[in-house]
């Protein structure tokens, strides 16, 4: 018989062990999730902070381009340009800027490829019929296609 009561002093001991152990993991987890929280509300802070910086400068930028442009104006009607002449010179200048900038962008648009990868992987993984094939049968994109 007392074998039976050290076994049962062994699980009851193993028992409290692996509890206290489920325990400890679980308050190591909360706390990690506690920090990251604190972390991650300081760093939207910055963020923030560093954003609203970002659209000061925007604005100023933007008004001193606005400046520049009457500045630019004055200076082509004291070379003796006429005063609608110069200030129609400027915005010409500026609409030729607008519409290369406008260029540049459809043609980085136009050359999206969407997610052709993607829906093939997922054409592979569903198969055409609509079987499923297995997941990593070693079908790989070729070093081409990323």
């Amino acid at each position: 018989m007392p074998e039976i009561n050290a076994e049962t002093a062994e699980e009851e001991s193993l028992g409290s062990l692996v509890a206290q152990a489920s325990q400890n993991i679980s308050t190591l987890v909360r706390s990690e999730i506690e920090l990251a929280k604190l972390e991650l509300k300081a760093d939207a802070k910055r963020v923030g902070t560093a954003g609203g910086l970002f659209g000061a400068a925007a604005f100023i930028g933007h008004l001193c381009l606005i400046l520049g442009s009457f500045a630019l104006a004055y200076g082509l009607i004291a070379l003796g340009v006429w005063e609608w002449a110069a200030f129609l010179i400027v915005t010409v200048f500026y609409l030729l800027i607008a519409g290369v900038l406008v260029l540049i962008g459809y043609r980085r648009l136009k050359g999206l490829t969407g997610m052709k990868r993607t829906t093939r992987s997922l054409k592979t993984i569903a198969g055409r019929d609509g079987s499923a094939k297995a997941i990593g049968s070693g079908d790989k994109p070729s070093d081409t296609e990323w």
